[in-house]
This record gives structure tokens, C-alpha cells and sequence, in this order.
């Protein structure tokens, strides 16, 4: 299993939660504060796997074998699916789970529960699988597909070592960032993200940027899916790429 870090190498998980509008396909992203890691970028939620991200547990509809696989490494993977998941839900507030009858969909007194437990998620009161545990919720992992790798170049003194995922908004759930570790979040569509990097509104790197791109393509939710899914996006590796950070899909 991959050592969490290497050197100054932390291993991290990037999450693109996206929904269908009538205007087309919209992504979640979130600005970091002017310090820390990434200042005043516009980036997607996700942070630092953790040691206590390895519970197998929490992921019953996927083994560790069948995640590291996609992943291309010799074991540990699922603690990617682990981290991002609990990610998506400390910054976001978004659920990637399943219950006894399917996707999660919270009825408005669930959601006033899960609001509760987030914040003690956060503060550190409660763990990632008591917050499971305390709904009878797994993570909805096949909701939760593998979109490519990045690590962060040498001239940054703390780098990362990222796995990009993509995620549909379930049903029945809203999206609200976390403010204490980011300034603000909003829906917006790939391409106008995109402008807004043009025109020298928002501030994005490379990873954020490439990802974007092709997300553009697509003009539902789940067309990204299944063409994820099927890995029909992954461009062949060059080093010009390389350069940017992009590793290879596996």
C-alpha cells in the first residue's frame, strides 16, 4: 500500500460534483482563502487522504482488488473512493451515499440531521464511518468514477499527489461550502469557468483547467458519466503534459 506521504508528496483526492441545468451541464467549485495551500484559486472540493480513510467497510459494493485495478497501483486504492467521498461531504455537504433502497435521497428532516453531523464531522467530534454508521449509509461507489491523476510539479514546496473523480449531485441534496476552509462556492458551467480564467477573473492551474476542458464536452450529467466510466475521455500521455503535472490514467 502507498505511503500517505513521500517526502513532501501527500497523497489527495479531488472531487467534480456536476448537475444538469437548462442551460447545460454545471460543476461545483469552491475558492481557497489568500493562504495556505492553492491561495485564491478556484478549485474543485477534495484535500488530504487520511489513515483512517482505509475502511473497506464503508465501500461493501467495491473491493480493494477491483479499485486498485483502475487505479493502476498494486493495493490501498480504496481508500481514494473513502477520501473523496468524505471530502465532497465536509466541503460540500454532499451525501455520495446508498441506504437499503438505493441512492440516498434525504428527506428535509434528514438533511437537518446530516447538517448536525457534518459539523461534528468537522470540528472533530464524530469520524467519516460514525457518520455512516449513525444513518445505515455506505459510500454510493459506483456513483464515484475515476477521472485521471495529477502531481503537483518540484517547484512547489508542498506537493500532491492527486486523483481526480467525477460525481452526478444526488437527488434531494444541496451544495453548500464549507466557509472555514474556503471562501465561497457556486455552480457554474465548464465553459464559463473557463472565460473567467481568460479573462484573468478567476485564478485556476493546469489540473483545474484540463479537467474543465473536458468537461465542456459533455452536455448532461450522465453522458459525463458513462463516458468516464468507460474511460473514452483518457487522452493518450505526452510529456508536454507531463510537465503540467498530468500523470499517466494508470
Amino acid at each position: 500500500m502507498q505511503p500517505l506521504q513521500r517526502k513532501n508528496i501527500r497523497l489527495a483526492a479531488t472531487v467534480m460534483i456536476v448537475r444538469d441545468t437548462a442551460n447545460g451541464i454545471e460543476v461545483y467549485m469552491v475558492k481557497r482563502p489568500g493562504k495556505g495551500d492553492f491561495p485564491d484559486l478556484y478549485v474543485f472540493p477534495g484535500g488530504k487522504v487520511d489513515e483512517d480513510d482505509w475502511q473497506p467497510n464503508l465501500c461493501p459494493d467495491m473491493d480493494d482488488t477491483e479499485a486498485s485495478v483502475r487505479l493502476g497501483i498494486d493495493a490501498g486504492a480504496l481508500r481514494y473512493w473513502i477520501a473523496v467521498a468524505r471530502e465532497c461531504f465536509e466541503e460540500v455537504g454532499v451525501l455520495l451515499a446508498r441506504d437499503a433502497t438505493g441512492i440516498h435521497v434525504p428527506d428535509a428532516q434528514q438533511r437537518e440531521v446530516q447538517a448536525e453531523l457534518r459539523s461534528k464531522l468537522l470540528a472533530g467530534e464524530l469520524s467519516w464511518a460514525q457518520v455512516l454508521q449513525a444513518q445505515n449509509l455506505s459510500i454510493a461507489s459506483e456513483r464515484l468514477v475515476y477521472f485521471s491523476h495529477w502531481l503537483t510539479p518540484p517547484s512547489v514546496p508542498r506537493r500532491f499527489d492527486t486523483r481526480f473523480f467525477l460525481a452526478a449531485l444526488p437527488e434531494g441534496q444541496v451544495a453548500v461550502a464549507d466557509t472555514s476552509e474556503t471562501i465561497s462556492g457556486q455552480w457554474v458551467s465548464p465553459s464559463t469557468a473557463l472565460q473567467l480564467y481568460k479573462d484573468k477573473e478567476w485564478q485556476m492551474i493546469g489540473p483545474t483547467i484540463s479537467s474543465l476542458e473536458t468537461l465542456a464536452q459533455y452536455t448532461s450529467a450522465e453522458e459525463a458519466l458513462a463516458d468516464v466510466a468507460a474511460e473514452n475521455h483518457v487522452q493518450p500521455w505526452t510529456e508536454e503534459q507531463g510537465e503540467q503535472g498530468m500523470r499517466p490514467f494508470r
